[in-house]
């Protein structure tokens, strides 16, 4: 028999909550590993409860979170986005080669393969959660900021579509069922992209309006604020505005950006560049997940550690990357003015750089790394060797020293990830006034430039970079907000976006993925060789949007359009 449909799966069932209600005469009894529909639309606490979960989703594939269930993105994750650029590799693959290599499909979507599905799943639960809100009794001051911050949740959802997808379908309040007509086309029309990022801004306009400026006792740390809300706004301008998207104005992203600063509750954390992913609340984080001793991530420090020290390597970073630094001269290490010394290479670089990556002599724990052969205890000659890493560096952001390394479990992972830091919307600004005004131009309503956003970045105390001279033209300009990018946010999940959303991953992203060979010399002095980390690196121009998973397509009856290319 041939059916006529198939049930998009994450379109209609949107979490294990609802499974239950469909066939209530077939077997009248509440399952004990799970809360009953019922609850959720009478008790306030249940519901408010149901509510603050939706922050994060269900796990829907292997090696999603340690002691967890994800949030939005991957964020402290066994491979994380960064693996899927040229920032990282992922020492033991764990689905993530293959995207890299330019591999996925619809039907394999590696590391890259849940976004569709959990996205979908949890705007339905938002919008569930809205359609019972005006039945429940709370103030409607409280009722106002729920909705806000469900709006803002929403929002967030559309992000990893849009960003990942481009146009995509908006489902608007509708609460869709299994009993409700899917022939309905509605159900996978693909809106455009403006469409797209237009329905989201908005909601998080309406969102803004109805958050609070700040946590506070009664609103709980690490819920959606005001700021967080105007932060997804700016980015989705600056992404609107970009060469991919082609969906908005510089001028637009200007203004989203210049919303959040005007705020006047951020600013540049003067703790250090490294502790400021250590600890929770800065004056610099906008929106953040927070981690308890009962639900902590990924312990970063064994997964991501020299093997040397018992660690698994991880997300290992590339050449790439490392040779991206500037000198702390402000010059880049291929000017033959900027004191670069190719047999000591790792001298004299941006500070951030040794705050992000783990080099052959970095000061580590107890001791040094030892990257180098033979020998060294981080290296192939090291114990564990099969944790060693491919391309001669490991990770050093995120580690905290104060946790164990060895046998962490349990008592590591409790460090926040950051979704939006007031780095990014500075940055977000100084790219788009660039744009639309040019470098030294203080656009109306503003009161700095573009150079002079940067340059609070760059004058972070511990990092204390040379200021951006006056005078630099668009070109120029542009080159400097990109290298910003590039090491204020690395491993951040920025790159994989800003390079497609810039257009130039076909460049970036079919570099060969580059490491280094060690080798310590019997005078104790080093060599370095280039080598390749991974091998058939690779970027094609449909790559610059994923496919959507063939399964989700086979589901609507072949009425959802799939992305060009695939």
């Amino acid at each position: 028999m041939k059916l006529q449909y198939k049930t998009p799966l994450y379109f209609l069932l949107g979490g294990m909550l609802f499974t239950t209600a469909c066939k209530k005469d077939l077997l009248n009894v509440q399952p004990t590993d799970r809360i009953a529909t019922s609850a959720i639309e009478s008790d306030t606490a249940v519901y408010e409860a149901y509510v603050t979960n939706r922050y994060i989703g269900a796990k829907l594939q292997d090696k999603e979170g340690d002691g967890s269930n994800p949030g939005f993105g991957r964020g402290f994750e066994y491979s994380m986005w960064s693996s899927l650029t040229d920032e990282s590799i992922y020492n033991n693959d764990d689905a993530t080669w293959l995207v890299q290599r330019g591999q996925l499909a619809p039907e394999n979507l590696g590391g890259a393969g849940v976004l569709w599905g959990r996205s979908y799943r949890s705007i339905r639960e938002c919008n569930y959660a809205l359609s019972l809100l005006p039945k429940l009794p709370f103030s409607a001051g409280h009722k106002t900021r729920i909705e806000g911050e469900l709006k803002f949740i929403r929002a967030f959802r559309y992000q990893d579509l849009i960003r990942n997808y481009g146009g995509v379908v908006l489902m608007g309040d509708r609460v869709v069922n299994l009993t409700d007509n899917l022939q309905d086309p509605t159900l996978f029309k693909r809106a455009t992209i403006k469409e797209s990022i237009d329905y989201a801004t908005a909601q998080l306009d309406d969102a803004a309006s109805k958050l609070p400026l700040s946590n506070d006792g009664t609103w709980l740390l690490g819920r959606a604020t005001k700021g967080a809300a105007l932060a997804l706004k700016s980015r989705f301008k600056l992404y609107a505005a970009s060469p991919l998207y082609n969906a908005g104005t510089w001028a637009d992203a200007v203004t989203a950006a210049q919303a959040v600063i005007s705020l006047n509750k951020y600013g540049i954390y003067t703790g250090g560049y490294d502790n400021m992913f250590l600890t929770n609340e800065t004056n610099e984080v906008i929106f953040e997940r927070l981690y308890t001793k009962n639900a902590n991530h990924t312990h970063m420090e064994i997964a991501n550690g020299p093997n040397g020290y018992g660690g698994w390597a991880g997300n290992t970073p590339l050449q790439n990357l490392v040779d991206d630094y500037e000198m702390d001269n402000g010059k880049a290490i291929t000017d033959p003015t900027s004191g670069y010394d190719p047999t000591h290479p790792y001298d004299h670089r941006d500070p951030r750089f040794d705050a992000t990556v783990l080099h052959n002599g970095s000061a580590y724990r107890e001791r040094s790394v030892e990257a180098f052969i033979p020998g060294g205890k981080d290296s192939k000659d090291g114990d564990s060797n099969w944790n060693t890493t491919k391309t001669g560096y490991y990770l050093r952001k995120y580690m905290d020293d104060a946790y164990p390394l060895q046998n962490p479990w349990g008592n590591a992972g409790f460090h926040p990830w950051i979704y939006f830091r007031y780095a990014e919307i500075l940055l977000n600004f100084a790219e788009a006034a660039n744009e639309a005004y040019g470098a030294d131009v203080v656009p109306a309503g503003s009161t700095m430039s573009a150079r002079q956003a940067i340059n609070m970045i760059r004058a972070r105390p511990g990092v204390n970079m040379p200021a951006l001279a006056s005078g630099l033209n668009q070109s120029q300009m542009r080159d400097a907000v990109r290298y910003e990018r590039r090491v204020e946010l690395a491993f951040e999940e920025h790159r994989f976006y800003d390079v497609r959303r810039w257009k130039i991953a076909d460049v970036t992203e079919n570099k060969p993925a580059a490491g280094v060979i060690i080798t310590k010399n019997a005078d104790g002095t080093f060599s370095y060789t280039p080598k390749v980390a991974l091998d058939g690196r690779s970027f094609a121009t449909k790559h610059y949007w994923l496919p959507i998973p063939r399964s989700e397509i086979q589901a609507s009856n072949g009425q959802l359009q799939q992305n060009a290319g695939y």
